[in-house]
């Protein structure tokens, strides 16, 4: 393998630091203004800069590149995404908000384009690792395992009291902030839950979440003769993207592997849809379809940047999401231009209620 080409929003001077090790082709700066005010001489040789969205549209179509990692948090990614599969590339997803927005529209691009979606989220990769030990149409249900977060044994009265710095302290992985604050409201496992919908085509009724602490399980498939087939692994990400990266071969793994001479126990519980009302928004969600998706990613990512700017309570994002899910003017099957314009609308509604 060869890295190609590598691309950052603003933290350009990460991005030539990376450029420096792996010498790509291409970086792309997609925040235009921060990359005309840096002094791009530290780039290697041979290294073209492009900048700008337009600038990330034209690499993941280029015909030198065979795969495309989307790691682009948020809704930000979806359009690099789209075009990748226009292309016809194999896209690796890391990027959940794309299914999340625009699960239907994006599935059917890939089938009429020959695009093919392989999943880098732990949750995803492990339900695309566990279906292979059957047909498709053998599976019963799958179930998304969930750390619990740092809240998990809180009571409604304490998550009132939750803080920035409380929120940000996960117990098992490291993190960016809205994804680690996804984690403590479980809106990361109902963004998953709508995910996993679209991704293997299940019924919402087919989706169901545990919380298992340790996230050493990552999630399981359960068969129509009831065999449950789960895949386990370290808490660590290397395994997931290495296996999207080489599928459908498996290799010698970089990851941190099983110690089996050591004791460690394994512990599941169902999850609490009353204390963590996220996971129910995500079901119906789900179920919803249409513009509900888009509608409910963007007033998340907006509500927790607000709880990150302090202006609202860390009990009060998922409740803000659901108020905007509800009152949106729903679209049952809206094309790509309208879940974009829903995106913005979502967000203005929740920064609103904001300030």
């Amino acid at each position: 393998m060869r890295v190609a080409a590598i691309s950052a929003h603003q933290r350009l001077d990460l991005l030539a630091e990376q450029a420096q090790q792996v010498e790509p082709r291409w970086v792309v700066a997609t925040d235009a203004e921060a990359a005309v005010d840096r002094d791009w001489k530290d780039l290697p040789a041979n290294c073209e800069l492009l900048t700008g969205t337009e600038g990330l549209t034209k690499i993941v179509q280029h015909e030198q590149i065979a795969v495309v990692v989307a790691a682009i948090v948020g809704s930000a990614g979806l359009r690099s995404t789209w075009a990748a599969l226009e292309a016809g590339k194999i896209v690796a997803l890391a990027n959940k908000e794309t299914l999340v927005m625009a699960g239907p529209l994006v599935m059917e691009l890939a089938a009429r384009t020959g695009g093919k979606l392989l999943p880098i989220d732990s949750e995803h990769s492990a339900i695309f690792q566990a279906m292979q030990a059957g047909k498709r149409s053998e599976v019963r249900r799958v179930v998304l395992t969930a750390s619990g977060g740092p809240f998990r044994n809180m009571t409604l009265e304490q998550l009132q009291d939750v803080t920035v710095e409380q929120a940000l302290a996960h117990p098992t992985w490291d993190m960016g902030p809205k994804i680690t604050v996804d984690s403590a409201t479980m809106m990361n496992k109902a963004l998953e839950i709508v995910e996993a919908r679209w991704l293997f085509d299940l019924q919402p009724e087919q989706i169901e979440v545990v919380i298992h602490p340790q996230s050493t399980v990552h999630s399981f498939v359960e068969f129509v003769d009831g065999s449950v087939i789960a895949q386990m692994s370290p808490p660590d990400m290397k395994m997931p993207i290495q296996y999207a990266l080489t599928w459908p071969d498996r290799t010698a793994s970089v990851a941190v592997e099983m110690d089996w001479s050591t004791a460690f126990s394994l512990d599941f519980e169902p999850a609490d849809y009353r204390r963590f009302g996220a996971l129910q928004l995500g079901i119906d969600t789900a179920r919803a379809g249409g513009t509900a998706g888009a509608v409910l990613n963007a007033a998340n990512e907006s509500a927790v940047a607000g709880f990150l700017d302090g202006q609202i309570g860390f009990a009060d994002i998922v409740p803000a999401c659901q108020s905007v899910v509800d009152n949106h003017p729903f679209q049952p099957q809206p094309d790509l231009e309208t879940l974009i314009d829903l995106d913005h609308w979502a967000r203005e509604e929740v920064f609103r209620a904001c300030t």
